[in-house]
């Protein structure tokens, strides 16, 4: 795996970082599912020094099954057994004024060493679940347990989605920075890099899960989109705000 081609650094709203990458994948499978959630609810989950990255004056929370491919630090191998894993993630948009990029509720994954290292220096907060990804010729099936949360689903990729800047899904996928933080209040940030999204709509044949259990959402899943796959770097993280 290399470094995505720099050609494409024109499509990033910023520069990249000066300093090199640190940790480099391939994500394939996705699925982008997304609901409106009350306003009211979000803000009281997003710490302080973030904002609500609004789309339609409205707050967005989402739901990311895929598989990670591959992961490692710049120069090291990536054995498969180690380095290659399904994950789901739920996740809101967030700015700290200057750089819109993610917020992540939860991240579960199945391995146990991949949870420490995420943890400890990206402060994000990763799971060890049982997680499951199945993709067949035809459809993605899609399993997640960590006590009594739980995700099953079903889907199918459809035809290319013409992405227009200022869209919903343009919106919703084009971010290239993470915002996390430490237990001690501070917060961070990390920027990627990756080429722009081969996006696809997609069908969701059939899904249950309680992960928004908590959350007040409003209405019904909307736009789901896919992507097959897309090789990512990933920067140094970066200290914002210490309380």
């Amino acid at each position: 795996m290399t470094h995505p081609s720099l050609d494409s650094i024109d499509h990033r709203p910023w520069p990249l970082p000066q300093q090199p990458w640190v940790v480099q994948q391939r994500w394939d499978d996705l699925l982008f599912l997304h609901w409106e959630v009350s306003m009211t609810q979000m803000r009281q989950r997003i710490p302080k020094g973030l904002e609500l990255d609004l789309y339609d004056g409205k707050a967005w929370i989402g739901i990311v099954p895929f598989e990670i491919k591959g992961i490692t630090r710049r120069g090291l191998p990536a054995p498969s057994w180690l380095c290659s894993f399904p994950e789901i993630n739920v996740r809101t948009y967030v700015t700290d004024g200057s750089k819109p990029g993610v917020w992540f509720f939860s991240l579960d994954i199945p391995n146990p060493l991949a949870v420490w290292a995420a943890r400890t220096f990206y402060h994000l907060p990763y799971y060890r679940s049982r997680v499951q990804l199945s993709p067949t010729e035809r459809a993605i099936h899609f399993e997640l347990q960590r006590g009594n949360r739980y995700w099953t689903g079903e889907y199918q990729a459809g035809p290319a989605a013409e992405v227009q800047p200022g869209s919903f899904e343009h919106w919703a996928t084009e971010r290239y920075c993470l915002y996390s933080q430490d237990l001690w209040g501070g917060l961070h940030r990390a920027e990627i890099h990756h080429k722009p999204w081969p996006l696809q709509s997609a069908e969701i044949r059939s899904m249950d899960h309680n992960l928004l259990a908590s959350w007040d959402i409003q209405g019904q899943c909307q736009r789901p989109l896919f992507s097959k796959s897309i090789e990512v770097v990933v920067y140094p993280m970066e200290s914002l705000h210490h309380p």
